[in-house]
C-alpha cells in the first residue's frame, strides 16, 4: 500500500516545476520525491508513475484529508521533506528541484526505529553503501537536516551570516494567531479563520500549526501582505534590534538583527 500527496506553491525556476509529488510505501517507509507541474494532466502523472515507481496494476482509493489512517504517513514524510528542502536551499543555495535526488537518497538511506532499518534495506533486502559516506546505516543514524548541518559546519564559516533572503514556500512563515473552534480527531484542528481567508479550508494538521502564547490581539494582517505571481512577498524592514560582528579567517563580517513588517520579534533575522 502506498500513499500519495503533493507539496504545491513552490517557486518556479528554469524547469518550471512548481510542485513535488510525494509517493510513500507505507510498509517499508521508502519514498519518491518527484518534481512536477500543476499543469500536468492525468496522463502525464500516469506516465511518470510507471517510469519512477513501476507500479502497474495499482488500484486507486481516494482518502479524506487529514485522516491519519490513510494519509498520516504521507503528511509526516512531507513535513520531513519540507524541513530538509528548506535547509538545503538555505545552506547550499541554487534551485530547490536540484536538491531532490540527494534528499530522496538521504531519506531512504536513514535509519527508522519503527522498522529497525533504513527504507532502502527494507525495500531491497540489503544495505546501501553511500559513495560519500562509507558507514553502516544502523550505526550512523543520520537524517536530513543533521547531515546537512554537520557538513556545513565543516565547509562554510559564512553559514550563520548567509542564511536569509529566501522567499516563497521554502521560508518558514506563520500568520495568525487564530482561535481553535473544534478538534477533528487526534491530529487535526478546525480554526476560526477571518473572511479574507474564506477560500482556505479551515481544518489543519497539527504539523502545520504553531502554538501561540502571546497577546491574542497581535494578529498578523493578511490583507497587508501583497503576494506576487512567484508566490513570494516583499520583506520590508521596520527596525534594527541588535548588531554583532563575526570574525572569520581573514576578515570580519558585520550583521544586524532586523525586525520585518508583519512579523513578531521572535522572527527577527540576522542579516549581513
Amino acid at each position: 500500500m502506498i500513499s500519495m500527496d503533493f507539496i504545491t506553491g513552490l517557486p518556479r525556476f528554469r524547469r518550471q516545476h512548481d510542485s513535488i509529488w510525494v509517493i510513500v510505501d507505507r510498509m517499508t517507509k521508502s519514498a519518491h520525491f518527484l518534481p512536477v507541474k500543476t499543469t500536468h494532466s492525468a496522463e502525464d502523472y500516469a506516465k511518470l508513475y510507471i517510469q519512477e515507481v513501476k507500479g502497474l496494476g495499482s488500484k486507486v482509493n481516494l482518502s479524506t484529508a487529514f485522516h491519519p489512517q490513510t494519509d498520516g504517513q504521507a503528511k509526516r514524510t512531507i513535513q520531513t521533506l519540507e524541513d530538509i528542502l528548506r535547509a538545503c536551499v538555505i545552506d547550499f543555495k541554487g534551485y530547490w528541484d536540484d536538491h531532490l535526488p540527494l534528499i530522496e537518497f538521504a531519506y531512504n538511506n536513514s535509519y527508522y526505529s519503527s522498522i529497525q532499518m533504513a527504507p532502502y534495506e527494507a525495500l531491497y533486502g540489503r544495505r546501501c553503501r553511500s559513495p560519500i559516506g562509507w558507514f553502516e546505516v544502523g550505526e550512523a543514524r543520520l537524517i536530513g537536516p543533521d547531515l546537512v548541518h554537520q557538513a556545513m559546519e565543516k565547509v562554510s564559516p559564512m553559514k550563520v551570516v548567509m542564511r536569509f533572503g529566501k522567499k516563497g514556500k521554502l521560508s518558514p512563515r506563520y500568520i495568525g494567531p487564530y482561535r481553535i473552534s473544534k478538534r477533528m480527531g487526534n491530529v487535526a484542528y478546525e480554526l476560526e479563520l477571518p473572511q479574507e481567508l474564506v477560500v482556505v479550508h479551515p481544518v489543519f494538521h497539527i504539523s502545520m500549526l504553531k502554538k501561540c502564547m502571546g497577546d491574542p490581539s497581535l494578529i498578523i494582517p493578511t490583507e497587508n501582505i501583497e503576494i506576487k505571481d512567484s508566490l513570494s512577498y516583499e520583506k520590508i524592514p521596520v527596525q534594527i534590534l541588535d548588531r554583532q560582528v563575526h570574525k572569520l579567517r581573514t576578515k570580519e563580517v558585520a550583521s544586524v538583527r532586523v525586525l520585518w513588517r508583519n512579523q513578531f520579534v521572535e522572527e527577527a533575522t540576522w542579516e549581513a
